[in-house]
């Protein structure tokens, strides 16, 4: 495809980017590897029960879909056939890539097709990807704050990089240019939220180059606007991923069944090349009912009005959340959009759950552990973008509960001890010295007067959680009987992928006056799994409430 600007090269019929030309640099991509790993679309799939399957997708065959003076659109497209049944993903794929007159750049997109009859299986990831030219693209950004040199591919080697809690993560030991010595490199890093894709990629200095994934709308990604998904790596990679079970948790993605056909188009995601580097939360969310096709969300004014145009036809579900009130607002009707339709939904009312006065609160309800405590990071794994802002990010803080609480664990006391310094921001398990992992205890104390008979309810909302365990109890110290269990619960491990939440929870628990005592009160918070280091959570809010009538 070339149309005077940028020349780019496809393998066919597999419609693999083999090389991008533009401002007389040959190519832009990594030739070092094999063209199939260049630039791509790819997938992770599995039969239920069965082990998962990393596939670079590969057309079979190709051809013009459109060729004018202004515009060309090529297709790759790959059928499916019940011979290929767990050696291929059971879809359809058609992969596209267009170029217009003039452009510095040029968009793909894809479009799955899952045919009735067709067997069961779980799509768990799906992403484009591109592996930039490492002797030109040094230089990355994930958005306006977080831009930085990277350290080589080759300072992960075993030789130069010291590998940590997972293969994504390596401190470099050795590296070849020594200014990155003793940081930590980890992808997971540089992830963003769904609604905070816009723009990312890398630069070059020398020739003054951007290489830019742009992303024009979201509605094909899954998950919501508050997703974390990556962007960019070392390598120098740029990635745009549409299903992901990161942060997420396996038992929400998409899972087709016998007799279920289905069709998505992912995209478009537009490549923009440059020759000189570029220099409130969600309120309203359209998710389709089967959460496998697409997501509509925008944000609403002050007095809580909103519109979302451009909605692709189909049935809907409606959510609504927001800051400061815990909960989620769903409709109780599903909505069907169709072609020039203006839908008015009238007034929306969302009612907060609440049975009485604030008794007292830890942290604020916007979804987030941010506003808790985040420790300085050990300076043997620090990474210096994240030294100012977003400490989060930073690898091992987990880590750091060990060192504050070696003895005994977490104690905080209503009305003398503050949620930014005393609140661990994440509930993990305890280290042993024989490298095994034990459960932990929080501990909330509290003083209450006139207790009376009346019921009274903790409201405990969590930002994320990952095959924890939460046991709650009232002035009880009998580790075997908690007043209240969840079971294991949660799949995002936000904790290792240095996110401040995932999946959002809210419990709501009658506290019977029983369990209660006039005076001084323990409520106890056990995260009872101990199977590693990311058997945790972390809390966005937790609210103790009176009885309606009663003190």
């Amino acid at each position: 495809m070339d149309n005077g600007e940028i020349q780019v090269t496809l393998l066919r019929p597999e419609g693999i980017v083999t090389g991008i030309r533009y401002k007389g640099i040959e190519n832009l991509l990594d030739t070092r590897i094999q063209e199939d790993r260049r630039g791509y679309w790819d997938l992770y799939w599995n039969e239920p029960g069965g082990p998962g399957v990393f596939d670079i997708v590969k057309g079979t065959d190709y051809r013009v879909i459109l060729q004018n003076e202004n515009q060309l659109e090529i297709s790759f497209t790959r059928t499916w056939n019940s011979s290929q049944k767990g050696t291929l993903v059971p879809l359809n794929i058609d992969t596209r890539f267009v170029m217009l007159e003039g452009s510095h750049g040029f968009y793909t997109y894809s479009i799955y097709e899952h045919m009735e009859g067709w067997p069961d299986f779980n799509l768990n990831e799906t992403r484009v990807a591109f592996k930039l030219n490492e002797d030109l693209f040094r230089n990355m950004a994930v958005d306006q704050n977080r831009q930085r040199r990277m350290p080589l591919s080759d300072d992960r080697n075993h030789n130069r990089g010291q590998p940590l809690a997972y293969p994504e993560a390596v401190r470099l030991v050795d590296p070849i240019e020594s200014e990155f010595a003793g940081q930590v490199d980890d992808k997971y890093q540089y992830s963003s939220n769904t609604e905070d894709i816009k723009v990312h990629g890398w630069m070059s200095t020398d020739p003054p180059v951007g290489f830019w994934q742009i992303t024009p709308s979201h509605e094909f990604r899954s998950g919501g606007p508050s997703k974390q998904q990556l962007t960019s790596h070392v390598g120098p990679t740029t990635l745009s991923v549409f299903i992901s079970g990161h942060y997420m948790g396996q038992d929400k993605l998409p899972m087709f069944r016998n007799g279920e056909p289905w069709k998505k188009v992912f995209g478009p995601i537009f490549i923009y090349l440059n020759s000189a580097p570029l220099g409130s939360k969600t309120q309203a969310l359209w998710e389709d009912a089967e959460n496998q096709g697409y997501q509509f969300w925008t944000k609403s004014d002050v007095n809580g009005s909103f519109v979302i145009n451009n909605i692709r036809p189909g049935t809907y579900n409606l959510y609504a959340s927001v800051p400061s009130f815990i909960g989620d607002y769903k409709s109780d009707q599903t909505i069907t959009i169709r072609p020039g339709d203006n839908t008015d939904l009238g007034d929306l009312i969302y009612t907060p759950p609440r049975t009485g006065p604030t008794l007292w609160e830890i942290g604020y309800p916007d979804r987030s552990a941010a506003e808790f405590f985040i420790p300085g990071p050990d300076p043997k794994f620090i990474n210096p973008l994240y030294i100012g802002f977003d400490r989060y990010r930073q690898y091992g803080l987990w880590e750091q509960y060990n060192i504050l609480y070696p003895n005994e664990d977490l104690v905080y006391t209503i009305n003398s001890s503050d949620y930014r310094k005393d609140w661990f921001f994440a509930h993990v398990t305890r280290k042993t010295e024989d490298n095994l992992y034990k459960a932990t205890t929080w501990k909330i104390r509290f003083h209450l007067t006139n207790v009376g008979q009346r019921t009274c309810t903790l409201r405990l909302a969590l930002a994320s959680a990952n095959w924890c365990k939460l046991q709650v109890r009232f002035n009880n110290l009998n580790m075997y009987h908690p007043h209240f269990t969840t079971g294991t619960i949660g799949k995002d491990n936000a904790i290792a992928r240095h996110g401040i939440h995932g999946l959002y929870w809210l419990f709501n628990i009658d506290v019977r006056s029983n369990w209660l005592v006039e005076g001084e009160n323990v409520l106890y918070l056990t995260q009872a799994n101990n199977i590693g280091p990311f058997s945790g959570l972390m809390y966005d809010y937790i609210r103790f409430e009176g009885s309606s009538t009663g003190s």
